[in-house]
């Protein structure tokens, strides 16, 4: 059974258009096949995927099969930043119609745990999040996704910042737990798209003054023409911490209110609590390693709260707003675009893998 536009074409004569999908196979290995897609519940928009984005769990899916804790044990399509065109809505669907362009939130919690009732549902132990095993993703012509995850566009957001709501919701989040305002002086442990999208997010919060930090000159540079006010090229060794953290205070100028560690190694996340303000806050924001060695009893001698954050909750409407007003401008994030087919998605996965030049990679389909 395939799923397409053809219902309804010629009296259900014509074929229907199949349904392709990018399956992650296995180790490097992605191949794009028929995905059947579930039925369209009263409730639920049938979408045309028109961009999709790649981003670091997938390449980690891609390369090891897996992410965190995140296993992938059988066939899954991959893919979970993406915006499309609605073609289809159920019989209940009030807040989208036919031929809407939509932003997708890719994850469906199940709004019965305590979690979820507390309004916490990024934390949700049953969420269904597109990519991650074992549900399947959004690298696809079409998806079936539920009317209350379909975020309308303004006219003036395209498509491709449309799916770049999903990375942006990353640092919306993380800043809006660290509290930015114009008040607040932050430091940004690692500029990758991750730290480029919290840079972007803390300045439209106001934060008046931001540094980024990171090992490679040529990402800080990406990062210096994003209108970051200082950048700090650091070393990978942490015996350079104290050496580095007079460099960063240097740049600063002022005292660190808040950093956010968009890396998480040990490295990073002793360079941030160092170069934090006694009662000022570091936000983990990056899952680089899942056991680190950190000077947490200097840290807490000095009150620095330490955040953590989890995906993100409640933002695709800051998101999208903060784009059709102009506040963010995610469009120079999009280094590499890559069309829907075999050649092009292997070339776009080992283009994202190989890091470089490359910060967000973007398919149009």
């Amino acid at each position: 059974m395939s799923h397409g536009v053809g219902e309804g074409k010629n009296g259900g004569e014509e074929e229907e258009e199949k349904n392709m999908a990018a399956w992650l196979l296995g180790v490097k290995t992605l191949r794009i096949q028929p995905y059947n897609l579930p039925l369209l519940g009263p409730h639920d928009v049938k979408v045309r995927m028109k961009a999709v984005g790649i981003c670091g769990s997938d390449v980690h899916h891609f390369k090891h099969m897996g992410c965190a804790n995140f296993i992938v044990k059988k066939p899954m399509v991959i893919g979970h930043e993406c915006a499309g065109v609605v073609e289809e809505v159920g019989g209940e669907v009030k807040s989208v119609r036919v031929g809407d362009r939509v932003a997708l939130e890719p994850g469906i919690c199940c709004r019965q745990c305590q979690l979820c009732k507390d309004g916490r549902y990024n934390l949700c132990r049953e969420m269904k999040f597109f990519g991650s095993p074992p549900t399947n993703g959004a690298l696809a012509n079409l998806v079936v996704h539920p009317e209350n995850l379909c975020f309308k566009l303004p006219d003036n957001v395209s498509l491709e910042e449309g799916a770049m709501c999903e990375p942006l919701s990353v640092g919306i989040h993380a800043c809006c737990r660290a509290k930015i305002s114009p008040d607040t002086e932050v430091l940004i442990m690692g500029a990758g798209p991750i730290g480029l999208v919290t840079m972007l997010a803390a300045r439209a919060f106001g934060a008046p003054r931001i540094a980024i930090v990171d090992i490679d000159g040529r990402r800080l540079s990406f990062a210096k023409g994003l209108g970051v006010d200082e950048t700090i090229q650091v070393s990978t060794n942490i015996q350079d911490v104290v050496e580095e953290v007079v460099q960063i205070q240097n740049a600063m100028g002022t005292d660190v209110d808040v950093s956010f560690d968009c890396v998480g190694f040990s490295k990073t996340m002793s360079l941030a609590l160092n170069a934090t303000r006694a009662g000022g806050k570091v936000c983990l924001v990056g899952l680089g390693q899942t056991e680190m060695t950190i000077p947490l009893t200097p840290a807490s001698a000095r009150e620095v709260d330490i955040i953590g954050i989890f995906r993100y909750r409640n933002t695709w409407p800051l998101c999208i707003e903060f784009l059709r007003s102009g506040k963010i401008d995610v469009k120079p994030l999009i280094t590499h675009r890559f069309r829907f087919n075999q050649e092009q998605v292997e070339e776009a996965f080992e283009t994202s893998a190989q890091g470089g030049d490359a910060i967000k990679v973007m398919f149009n389909l």
